[in-house]
């Protein structure tokens, strides 16, 4: 074994030690300053669902937005990572929990933000660069890498039925049981499951054979069913509603939310 071989076996057992210390003495912090006025200004310029909130509502997703960002970090790689940025990651974390109250992201420690598209080896050069988000496994665990230009994207294009960050955070959130398969055990009451079963099969099925208007991505497998599902859900409630009201209906018992209702004009 060379040199070399060893130095990078080192790196990467050093790295899952300082992982597991970091998740075992986790200890959530919660805000104890006034939310900065210049986030509030990002929130209603860039953040639909926000500006689609009551008072009261607005002052508990600023709270959540504030125990996010002193909960998790948030890094560029080889790119600036600005406070418009970061507030972006944090309402992407925070609009598919909103419906529950006491709800904290355990297992993310880290946002890692490129650039741009990167590969399933994390390059940002060269050719297969198709990935523009990832919630990490293995040594990446409580880790999640999303590309700066999807980022940013997800918010600029309110009817496009797609949010990277939105999608990575569902996948987060169903992982929170141990498997990111399409079901979020921990969200889904058990009146749901079977439904929610029956009616993957069903919609993946449909988009198959080219008859949904659900992105084509859905159909990969229940996991990223799911998450695109709930892009839809989030980004264009009522156009969901209208065209998959039964899909609307489980969703909207699994996130509590009544999207629908929301003023987001989609």
């Amino acid at each position: 074994m060379t040199v070399f071989s060893l130095l990078f076996i080192s790196i990467i057992i050093g790295f899952f030690i300082y992982n597991w210390k970091r998740k075992k003495n986790k200890v959530w912090i919660k805000p104890s300053e006034p939310f900065p006025t210049e986030w509030r200004t990002i929130l209603n310029n860039n953040i639909p669902y926000y500006k689609s909130l009551s008072d009261d509502e607005k002052k508990r997703f600023e709270l959540k937005i504030q125990e996010f960002l002193l909960n998790c970090k948030i890094t560029g790689v080889k790119t600036n990572v600005d406070e418009t940025d970061k507030i972006l990651v944090a309402a992407s974390a925070i609009i598919p929990i909103f419906g529950f109250e006491d709800w904290k992201y355990v297992n993310l420690y880290e946002v890692l933000i490129y650039p741009t598209l990167f590969n399933e080896k994390f390059e940002t050069e060269g050719e297969e660069r198709r990935v523009s988000g990832m919630v990490g496994n293995g040594p990446m665990e409580g880790v999640m890498i999303l590309s700066q230009k999807a980022l940013r994207l997800g918010f600029q294009n309110e009817t496009d039925k797609k949010n990277t960050a939105i999608h990575e955070f569902v996948h987060l959130i169903d992982k929170v049981d141990g498997t990111v398969d399409g079901i979020p055990a921990l969200l889904m009451e058990k009146q749901y499951a079977i439904p929610w079963l029956d009616f993957i099969s069903k919609k993946i099925e449909e988009i198959h054979e080219g008859k949904s208007d659900i992105n084509p991505y859905g159909g990969t497998n229940r996991a990223e069913f799911f998450s695109v599902v709930s892009e839809y859900f989030f980004e264009r409630p009522k156009l969901l509603k209208r065209k998959h009201p039964e899909l609307y209906k489980l969703l909207e018992g699994i996130f509590k939310q009544d999207m629908s209702k929301r003023n987001l004009n989609k």
